[in-house]
């Protein structure tokens, strides 16, 4: 009976220690969907990443906080990822044909071979440009907290390489409209783009939205980059285990396939089933949108800025080549394979 009364206390002062920093998350995951509301074009997504970086940037992130945020910027992240393949399903990648399959997996491919080798020249750490690599290759800041876990990357890797998809991927909502006439693009060929090359969901569909008639191409082709998440975590996470690390601070090596990846892949058979009802579909949906929005804020507070000053000048120029270099392959790759 007293370790029952040990063990509830406990878990008590562990759920204690979460509550202020959860709070401050909560609260700022509403301000963050206010400030989108009435400036559209930012989205939520920027806005929590800005606004949890302003958190720790002007001193308002207590050690009280962090317990809090940590979490939100981990396990919330982690049960969005799930969430996330319940917006995918198989036929989807079918309706793409060859032409759009190709596409994908070379801008994928590329990009993210590419970025690593580029960080090695540049002398960017392994693991940060490999999370670099992951959220331009695949879908931003997601992709970078999906990977995360599988590498020895620290909170300023994680804050640096999502400062830099964040960055590029605001910036794409603006750019890449204005370059589509000068790239002779239709609108079928803009959206496919788009899909190929713009790191967030949201913010593809910020960008997509700019050209009328874009937007259902340019989601289709983005959920199909997004299918290949979880191979490459599972991928990495095997290359991990072979090298024989990183181990976490426990001395446990990593699971072959982290669980929340399994989860995403379970989530994407079970939609492809067709069996859940579409206002379920649509639930899982808002849910995963506000839970990532939340985890962003926590990661958020990961983005110190005298830090990024003092080492983020060659992960800037690492995160612009990689912006330029996915904008590039999926170009070249609309225009050789087409829709």
């Amino acid at each position: 009976m007293a370790d029952l009364d040990v063990r509830r206390a406990t878990t008590w002062s562990r759920v204690r220690a979460l509550l202020p920093g959860l709070a401050v998350v909560g609260g700022t995951t509403a301000v963050a969907f206010a400030v989108a509301a009435v400036v559209p074009a930012v989205g939520p997504s920027t806005a929590a990443v800005v606004l949890g970086a302003l958190l720790v940037n002007a001193g308002w992130h207590r050690p009280a906080l962090r317990p809090g945020t940590h979490l939100a910027g981990s396990r919330l992240l982690r049960v969005a990822v799930v969430l996330l393949g319940l917006q995918l399903s198989l036929p989807q990648l079918l309706h793409l044909g060859a032409g759009g399959l190709a596409v994908v997996l070379a801008t994928v491919g590329i990009t993210f071979a590419g970025t690593r080798l580029l960080g090695r020249a540049l002398g960017v750490s392994p693991a940060r440009r490999l999370l670099i690599a992951t959220g331009f290759s695949i879908c931003g800041v997601s992709a970078v907290a999906a990977m995360r876990p599988v590498t020895d990357a620290d909170e300023e890797d994680t804050g640096t390489a999502i400062a830099l998809v964040t960055l590029c991927g605001s910036l794409a909502i603006v750019v890449l409209p204005l370059l589509r006439a000068p790239l002779g693009l239709d609108v079928p060929g803009f959206g496919a783009w788009v899909g190929a090359s713009v790191h967030d969901v949201g913010q593809t569909v910020a960008t997509a939205s700019r050209v009328p008639g874009a937007l259902t191409t340019a989601v289709v082709v983005k959920l199909a980059r997004v299918v290949l998440l979880a191979p490459l975590v599972a991928g990495v996470s095997l290359a991990a285990r072979r090298r024989g690390g990183p181990a976490t601070p426990g001395g446990h090596r990593p699971p072959p396939v982290p669980l929340f990846v399994a989860g995403f892949l379970t989530a994407v058979a079970v939609t492809s089933t067709g069996v859940i009802p579409a206002a379920a579909l649509d639930a899982a949906g808002l849910a995963q949108h506000v839970l990532l929005t939340a985890a962003l804020v926590g990661l958020g507070t990961g983005i110190h800025l005298p830090t990024l000053a003092r080492t983020g000048g060659r992960s800037l120029l690492l995160g612009l080549g990689s912006w330029l270099l996915v904008g590039t392959v999926a170009y070249l790759g609309v225009r050789l394979l087409g829709r």
